[in-house]
């Protein structure tokens, strides 16, 4: 029995590793992630979550865990994902400038045909930036590859007047949820 990341993120290897975890393959998953229309910000992040482990699981052992998660950013009830551009990642950073948006992070562990999830919630509070701080954050190029477009343990750290909930859910892999999961398949 070994344990697969379904996920090619090296933010999720790096907590991963931090709680103990180095005995690892990573298999990301390359489809095209699909929200599903009227589902909960829950609902949605698992059923994604899901997908991945599944699509990864053809290419592991039947005893393998798969562990897959999904992160969005809400903002007013709409899902952000990652920006298409450096446009697109201006006009979302100068939507999420000075209010709460909510992160929720879905994280499936897969074994055969057996399966648990769980989601996690966390609410992050930006302070007001400024148009200069949006282009000059931009122009780092670390924005571009995270939903929300922002890494909070990152150079936007200095945007976040304070997060409610776990840090690392906002980072896309909630350690303790993840340690608890764990904990039921009897891998930790």
């Amino acid at each position: 029995m070994g344990i697969v990341l379904a996920s090619g993120s090296p933010r999720r290897r790096e907590l991963l590793e931090m709680i103990g975890i180095g005995d690892y393959r990573v298999i990301p998953d390359k489809s095209e992630e699909v929200l599903t229309p009227g589902l909960m910000p829950e609902e949605t992040v698992c059923a994604i979550a899901l997908a991945k482990a599944k699509n990864v699981s053809h290419f592991c052992a039947k005893d393998d865990i798969i562990i897959a998660a999904d992160t969005l950013v809400y903002l007013d009830g709409k899902p952000i994902s990652k920006p298409e551009d450096e446009a697109d990642a201006a006009a979302i950073l100068r939507g999420l400038s000075g209010r709460q948006h909510t992160v929720y992070t879905g994280i499936i562990l897969l074994r055969g045909d057996t399966h648990v999830s769980g989601c996690e919630v966390t609410d992050v509070f930006f302070r007001g930036l400024s148009e200069d701080e949006i282009i000059e954050y931009i122009k780092t190029g670390e924005p571009m590859d995270k939903a929300g477009a922002y890494g909070a343990q990152g150079r936007a750290a200095v945007f976040v007047e304070r997060i409610e909930g776990d840090f690392f859910n906002v980072m896309g892999l909630p350690l303790c949820r993840l340690y608890m999961m764990l904990s039921e398949f009897g891998k930790v």
